[in-house]
């Protein structure tokens, strides 16, 4: 149907379905993922839409140009006072977890008939990372958190552990290609693209931070193209020097994260919407590629199912548990650790690089790991809040307010910034008037958010239970006035 239409109107028709999509998933408890690849299978050879596309080097570049930019804007937002106290054990996790995923996987997977033992490794390798998007979508769409230092543990690892895996698919593709090449070659061919990765990331994004606080640009919206052409340089600089570009462009994320520059938060914005416009694009391209009546065969549909049990119940636990050994988690927390281990798009982007080497098992690999994906996502997305209550690890999920005004760092605004601050019921300031409160010099209230509406504070104005203040001023004085606001009555002095 879609076939012979308008390419610019199909392109627009299946990014507003995919909107819509999105939108729906928090109300029918469907991870927008699903949808997205949905739309996509759909729209499809097989599908209404009728769609052929069938041409695997072509979703491989899309895939690897989407996860670039994916991976960046995860680091952006990625908060390093959150992630400091477990980057060791999330490098952990990443990396020897990943390879150990790989390896469980391969030893089943190597004893049946169509594969051979380094058919299986390549498919343990591919199916051997998480997504960090599908987690918190679905966490956030059932509106469940989880308690302590889980939350930035599976927030670092899920977006940090992407490298690894497309290190070690393309290391099993070589191995396949070149059969006799040494394994010390291949690790001395890790540890160059990781440290080549790590440090690049950590150049370009200083580099990129200085950049844009000397580069006086006068129009503002030409910040994002700045954004674009970071993450494209630090890719393409990173994988010329041999080093892991997508290690590099989520370390670059995260140093950009943690660094104040000019119209920082328009450029997070600017990323966070790109990044959704980059997983769209991903999903439907892959839905595309799928055919579904070849993955709903027999064959597919008993291996897949084999091979998500033990991925889920065996090779994930069991290197959850091994990783995680010398730590401070307890078993509850390494259980949910080992069952929030979802798979996303990387696994199926990963199954399109067999595809463009011609393997001949490439096919059927293909459709296996779509299986295991939507598997993964269906039966781990829909237990896990339940999980998260079961081990009694679920925290309530405090919603992020918004208001009708956005600061942003412009030249001239120093090191002020906005904060929110929740007034305690018992807090000495209720029933105070703004014009009795004794702020610092340059610390003001912006807005008062009261029962989802917004005031704008007077002299006059008094302070009530459950009062949501945003303060705007230098970050040393605005932790000073938090802890102000908050002193219990009973600490005041008669």
């Amino acid at each position: 149907m879609l076939q012979t239409v308008n390419p610019f109107l199909v392109a627009g028709f299946l990014f507003f379905l995919s909107l819509v999509a999105g939108t729906l998933s928090e109300k029918i408890k469907v991870p927008a993922l699903i949808l997205f690849l949905a739309i996509g299978m759909l729209a499809g050879v097989d599908g209404p839409g009728g769609l052929n596309f069938s041409d695997a080097n072509a979703a491989n570049s899309v895939g690897t140009f989407a996860l670039a930019f994916i991976l960046f804007s995860g680091g952006f937002q990625t908060k390093w006072q959150d992630i400091k106290p477990i980057v060791a054990q999330g490098v952990v996790l990443s990396t020897l977890g990943v390879f150990l995923t790989a390896v469980v996987m391969a030893v089943p997977l190597a004893m049946l008939p169509q594969f051979t033992y380094k058919d299986a490794f390549l498919l343990g390798a591919i199916i051997s990372s998480t997504d960090a998007a599908a987690v918190f979508s679905i966490l956030r769409t059932q509106k469940v958190g989880v308690k302590g230092a889980l939350k930035p543990l599976l927030e670092f690892e899920s977006g940090s552990n992407d490298p690894m895996a497309v290190f070690l698919t393309i290391t099993a593709i070589t191995w396949l290609k070149t059969p006799d090449v040494p394994v010390a070659e291949l690790a001395v061919k890790f540890v160059v693209q990781m440290a080549a990765g790590g440090a690049m990331g950590l150049l370009m994004g200083n580099l990129a931070c200085r950049a844009i606080q000397r580069l006086k640009v006068s129009n503002e919206a030409l910040y994002p193209v700045w954004g674009i052409s970071i993450v494209l340089a630090t890719f393409g600089i990173t994988e010329t020097v041999y080093g892991n570009g997508y290690l590099a462009v989520y370390v670059c994320g995260i140093v950009m994260g943690g660094k104040d520059f000019l119209y920082k938060y328009s450029l997070q914005r600017f990323h966070e919407g790109f990044a959704w416009l980059m997983q769209i694009i991903m999903f439907l391209v892959l839905g595309l590629l799928v055919t579904p009546k070849d993955v709903m065969n027999y064959s597919v549909i008993s291996l897949g199912l084999l091979t998500s049990v033990c991925l889920m119940f065996v090779a994930r636990p069991i290197a959850v548990f091994i990783c995680t050994i010398f730590s401070r988690f307890n078993v509850r927390e390494k259980l949910f650790v080992s069952w929030t281990g979802l798979r996303g798009a990387v696994p199926i982007i990963l199954a399109t690089y067999p595809l463009t080497e011609g393997h001949p098992q490439a096919g059927y690999m293909f459709n296996l790991i779509f299986f295991v994906v939507l598997t993964s996502v269906m039966i781990q997305g829909k237990t896990l809040a339940n999980a998260a209550k079961l081990l009694k690890l679920d925290a309530i999920v405090r919603e992020a307010k918004t208001y009708p005004l956005a600061f942003d760092r412009t030249p001239g605004s120093g090191s002020d910034e906005t904060r929110e601050v929740d007034l305690l019921p018992d807090a000495a300031v209720i029933g105070k008037a703004v014009k009795d409160l004794k702020f610092p010099d340059g610390v003001t209230i912006l807005l008062i958010n009261r029962d989802k509406k917004f005031l704008i504070p007077k002299g006059g104005t008094i302070l009530q239970r459950d009062d949501t203040l945003l303060l705007f001023g230098e970050k040393a004085k605005l932790s000073e006035v938090e802890q102000n606001l908050n002193r219990i009555a009973e600490a005041e002095p008669a």
